[in-house]
């Protein structure tokens, strides 16, 4: 069915409803979808910022509280790399050194609690790809939450290193879950107009728990008993039953629903994301129309929605640059940066002094958040903010690399610069990489297939952190290859590589629907072409089967023009 009309020769869908004797015989389900699509996609687009904060307060509220959950997980990744640092816990946990007193976790432990949880990540994004789309957004997050509140106990109680190891591993099952749902659920309950910041408030999260861990942790370094450590678990319980009860009374993502073929239950899930703004000619049924259509374009063009799909026809090109655009986050240096502290020790600070350093660059990250969305305000594309970023960051590591050559009666002054340096590559990072990745991974996967597509992404984000996380250490230990700044050099050259990438294959999103998005990718258009591509979705043709099916399962009051508006 060729779908090519112009919306002034369709009927509205009151006037089809009511019989019209000039449209009603004429004019199919997927003609009345195809114009409302129209009417909400140009709404959508023409939407500006501030009236999509006035019409969808409430999609705001509930995102924010989803994305909360990540703030949790970044407290709770941030304790076990910190708690070597204390003797108590060594002391518990650790054997002691040889003609020593000094307590110490062994190093092949220390490895093993770290990636603990890293294991545990991947198994849950990849249960994640099946169990959100079966059991919906809220449920799994609900579910993920209560099973986290009874692996925390492991923490709180463990009487040795292989419980620990236990709890790292199973509480990193949901901790993945969390780690694609948020954004997921962010994309789907927002506007185009706020896609970009919904998206990337996530990262926003991760800097404030890590921000919230380094502060609880410092006020426990005069402690010098077991609940030095015991406390800061003990305090992951402050946070999965508030956020479940709240996340219950959270209306389900309207696109899922769509997905599911619960049209009416969509467009109840869309109001109560919306409020009554009468600046906006918003209607849900519209909106739900444009859901409908954009699900039976990409049924046309994507068999199914396992995870063997993601690496067929077009949705192969996604997936890679979904999976690249993680990468790249590990790839352009971030475990490097994370060595700021151990510059400044060797340097002659004191463990608070450095500490504090670390609070302070965790506060930088939150900052960089904003600076990202000031950035987006202004029209910056996030393919602009990502190829930029990528090359400030690379000018960084290089400079990092060149303070190598400080000579050694200079050795303070060059760590001292060398932790400023970090700042600054922090700073650029997160206004850039760091953030604006969270909005690209949202956006270039297919709505069919975007959780398995993120989960996939961030899957080789971890496989790509655990390689980095062991090269890193043998580049800057003395004991080892003892590179030290001259590391600078070989990330630098990591992120030049990735700067060639992102020229090639990172398409600019911003601004384009979803299903303009898929017409883009199934068209083949370069990704240096796709701001300046037009396209035209509703001259292509859809699955009119879908069509008919979800319109079938509609109340009698959906095609009632009394029923449509929300304003």
């Amino acid at each position: 069915m060729a779908s090519s009309m112009a919306s002034d020769d369709k009927p509205t869908p009151s006037q089809a409803a009511a019989g019209d004797e000039k449209g009603a015989g004429h004019f199919t389900a997927a003609d009345r979808v195809i114009h409302g699509a129209r009417m909400a996609t140009e709404k959508e687009q023409n939407m500006t910022l501030l009236q999509g904060i006035k019409l969808y307060p409430k999609a705001i509220a509930w995102s924010l509280l989803i994305s909360t959950c990540i703030v949790m997980e970044g407290y709770d990744i941030c304790l076990v790399n910190n708690f070597y640092a204390f003797p108590q816990f060594n002391q518990k946990y650790g054997e002691q050194l040889p003609n020593s007193e000094k307590w110490e976790v062994p190093a092949p432990w220390q490895a093993g609690l770290s990636n603990g949880a890293m294991v545990g990540e991947l198994i849950g994004l990849l249960i994640n790809g099946w169990v959100s789309e079966r059991f919906g957004y809220r449920w799994t997050v609900i579910a993920s939450l209560m099973v986290l509140n009874g692996w925390i106990a492991l923490f709180f109680t463990a009487q040795n290193v292989q419980t620990l190891l236990a709890a790292e591993i199973l509480c990193g099952v949901p901790w993945g879950i969390f780690q694609t749902l948020t954004i997921t659920y962010a994309s789907e309950v927002c506007p185009v107009a706020m896609r970009g910041y919904l998206t990337t408030y996530v990262n926003f999260c991760w800097g404030l728990g890590q921000l919230i861990g380094i502060g609880v942790i410092m006020s426990m370094l005069d402690r010098r008993d077991e609940w030095a450590y015991r406390i800061p678990y003990a305090l992951q319980w402050m946070w999965p039953l508030p956020l479940a009860v709240g996340i219950f009374f959270a209306p389900e993502s309207p696109w899922w629903l769509v997905r599911q073929g619960k049209l009416d239950e969509a467009k109840k899930s869309l109001l109560r994301l919306t409020s009554l703004n009468r600046e906006v000619d918003f209607d849900a049924d519209e909106t739900v129309d444009m859901m409908v259509h954009t699900t039976a374009l990409e049924e046309k063009t994507t068999a199914g929605a396992s995870y063997w799909d993601c690496f067929k026809g077009h949705d192969l090109r996604r997936t890679e640059i979904v999976c690249m655009v993680w990468a790249i986050q590990n790839l352009s240096g971030n475990s490097f940066s994370n060595y700021s502290t151990y510059f400044l020790k060797q340097a002659g600070l004191g463990e608070r002094q450095a500490y504090g350093f670390a609070l302070g660059q965790y506060g930088i990250n939150m900052v960089g958040v904003f600076s990202a969305w000031f950035l987006m305000s202004r029209g910056i594309g996030r393919r602009s903010l990502y190829l930029y970023g990528l090359c400030g960051l690379f000018v960084m590591l290089m400079v990092l690399g060149f303070l190598g050559l400080v000579p050694e009666e200079q050795r303070k002054q060059g760590a001292i610069a060398t932790g400023s340096i970090m700042l600054g590559w922090a700073l650029t990072y997160q206004s850039t990489v760091g953030t604006v990745c969270y909005s690209l991974v949202s956006e270039i996967s297919t709505r069919r297939l975007q959780i398995k597509t993120v989960a996939l992404g961030r899957v080789l984000y971890i496989i790509v952190g655990i390689i980095t996380g062991v090269l890193t250490p043998y580049m800057l230990n003395p004991g080892a290859w003892d590179w030290a700044n001259y590391a600078g050099f070989f990330w630098g050259g990591s992120c030049f590589l990735c700067i060639i990438y992102t020229y090639f294959r990172v398409p600019e999103p911003t601004g384009r629907s979803f299903a303009e998005l898929d017409l883009l990718f199934q068209k083949g258009v370069s990704a240096r072409k796709f701001s300046s591509t037009k396209v035209d979705v509703f001259e292509d043709e859809i699955n009119d089967g879908l069509v008919d099916r979800l319109q079938a399962q509609r109340g009698p009051d959906d095609a009632k023009v009394t029923g449509r508006k929300a304003a």
